[in-house]
């Protein structure tokens, strides 16, 4: 199998996803803003926003408005899996 290139975001997410794995972003940790995450990691303030999305996606962070981006879950825990989240889950 090849290696594909990968998004620039996707990168960002899934390096943010293993500091929260092991544990460097503890839940209920604060993420740092945007405009510093694009300093922290070299990218542009467009990938910052993608990769939180992603990572909203993958049920590992919530986003507060005028308040911030908050650690909730850890990779691979169940309700975590990619591309499901509780509000999407069914009753």
């Amino acid at each position: 199998m090849t290696d594909l290139p990968r998004y620039e975001y996707v990168k960002l997410a899934d390096a943010i996803a293993a500091e929260i794995a092991s544990g460097k972003l503890p839940q209920g940790a604060a993420l740092p803003g945007e405009r510093a995450m694009t300093d922290l990691y070299g990218v542009s303030i467009g990938t910052v926003r993608r990769a939180i999305v992603e990572l909203r996606k993958r049920g590992l962070v919530a986003t507060l408005p005028a308040k911030g981006t908050y650690v909730i879950g850890q990779p691979g825990t169940p309700g975590n899996e990619e591309g499901t989240s509780e509000e999407e889950a069914p009753d």
